[in-house]
């Protein structure tokens, strides 16, 4: 067409429109400058890490938790749920529900990690990169290390209760159970609450009491230990409960096999102990994939410094709970502790500083004796239980190494702290460190 130039002909696009565009390359850079951290267990302790965490990070980070289920267990109960304590609903909550706004939850089994090209790979054939990883998978028992255990008998005349299934299949025998001999055997250390295999004695003294059979029913703990409490200082102050219960201890027993149809338990020594009920606590080991991916000790455990909670050999890698193999309980009290510190590690780790060495081994457990009483013990790596009051000095409202009612109670409402602030990360007044204000040496 005469008269028109080529460049009216040419059909080109509008300018952009920078208003609109501008966000969306924002969006764009910020996406590729965003961190992931990855969190490995959402029981407690990596609930409340996450938790934690995601009040602490800055918005350019992820916070992703993966765990194999959504079904959380508030582990301490499963030791009363055989006594009709506790019912089964009482420990079950949804784990995702107790994650806050912002922290991602992916149902799914770790298969191995690669701590060098720092991806996790689940069992689905997906992976997960990260560039920060926190360990909190935890520890498993494993019965079937012990020769016997899980075949003749296992879930009619020998039980556990660390696990769900296994705490209600003896409650159900319990219910029914006429007398006789009940066997308590700790199969090897370590494991999750060294003194509840105690506790589960002083409740089912208590309980057989309670249904008018005690004076039928014989009761043995069978350690491998050299005496019935870990800690020599709390032997001392606390071994006359055994007497006055009338529980009957067998130390250094290292249980070798079980003969689940004559109903006997030899150790490595030869000696022998019969049972009509046989209540173990199995052997402990760490998750499977910290295994498959060549990253733990021979029983499975993360071996972390003691004090700052890095993995050790891994760059970017931290742990707490009972996945560590550290010299401390492998209990709830010691993981809150932990994260008071691991916290501030985290941060000094992001922020190129020295980490600071500051977990000292702390924990606390109450310890159930039955009839409405409990005791308290407060101890860390280098100091033992020792006599006193907690948390406030001179006032308490807990007396350590003491039997009270205070104490029982203090333990009953430890699962309201646990669902309702624990959990969700909140900041306790209690210091991470054991302090020795108020103890008496």
């Amino acid at each position: 067409m005469p008269g028109r130039s080529n460049a009216y002909l040419c059909h080109t696009a509008p300018p952009p429109d920078l208003d609109h565009t501008l966000p969306l390359l924002q969006l764009i850079i910020s996406y590729a400058d965003m961190k992931r951290l990855l969190i490995l267990g959402a029981g407690m302790a990596g609930t409340m890490m996450a938790n934690k965490l995601r009040k602490r990070l800055s918005s350019n980070w992820s916070i992703t938790v993966v765990d194999r289920d959504d079904m959380h267990v508030y582990q301490p109960g499963l030791l009363f749920l055989p006594f009709g304590i506790y019912r089964k609903e009482d420990i079950l909550r949804s784990r995702s529900s107790f994650l806050g706004e912002g922290i991602e939850f992916v149902q799914a089994e770790v298969d191995t990690v690669d701590p060098g090209s720092k991806v996790v790979r689940l069992r689905d054939g997906s992976t997960l990169s990260y560039d920060l990883l926190v360990v909190a998978t935890g520890c498993r028992t494993t019965p079937e290390a012990t020769p016997g255990l899980v075949e003749t008998g296992w879930q009619e005349s020998a039980f556990d209760f660390y696990t769900l299934e296994g705490s209600e299949k003896l409650g159900q025998a319990l219910a029914r159970w006429k007398g006789g001999r009940l066997v308590l055997n700790i199969a090897d250390m370590p494991i999750k609450c060294p003194v509840a295999p105690m506790k589960f004695l002083f409740l089912a003294d208590h309980f057989f009491h309670q249904a008018g059979i005690r004076d039928q029913v014989e009761l043995i703990f069978a350690t491998p230990l050299d005496a019935a409490f870990t800690k020599p200082r709390a032997a001392q102050e606390l071994g006359h409960l055994l007497e006055q219960k009338n529980i009957r201890v067998e130390t250094n027993f290292v249980v070798a096999k079980v003969d689940g149809e004559k109903k006997v338990l030899t150790d490595y020594e030869g000696r022998t102990l019969a049972y009509d009920l046989l209540v173990t606590v199995p052997v402990h080991a760490g998750s499977e994939w910290i295994a498959r991916s060549g990253m733990g000790d021979d029983s499975g455990f993360l071996p972390t410094h003691k004090h700052t909670l890095q993995v050790e050999q891994y760059e970017g890698v931290f742990a707490l709970g009972d996945t560590t193999d550290l010299p401390t309980s492998k209990a709830g009290s010691v993981a809150h502790f932990q994260g008071d510190v691991l916290l501030d590690n985290i941060q000094r780790y992001l922020d190129g500083l020295e980490l600071r060495p500051d977990f000292d081994g702390h924990a606390n457990c109450f310890i159930e004796t039955g009839y409405g009483k409990g005791l308290l013990i407060d101890f860390n790596y280098e100091v033992e239980p020792l006599p006193g009051k907690f948390p406030l000095p001179g006032v308490g409202p807990f007396s350590l190494l003491q039997e009270t009612a205070i104490n029982h109670w203090g333990k009953m409402g430890f699962k309201w702290l646990y669902w309702n602030l624990l959990l969700t990360g909140q900041d306790l007044p209690l210091g991470h460190a054991l302090s020795m204000e108020g103890k008496s040496i």
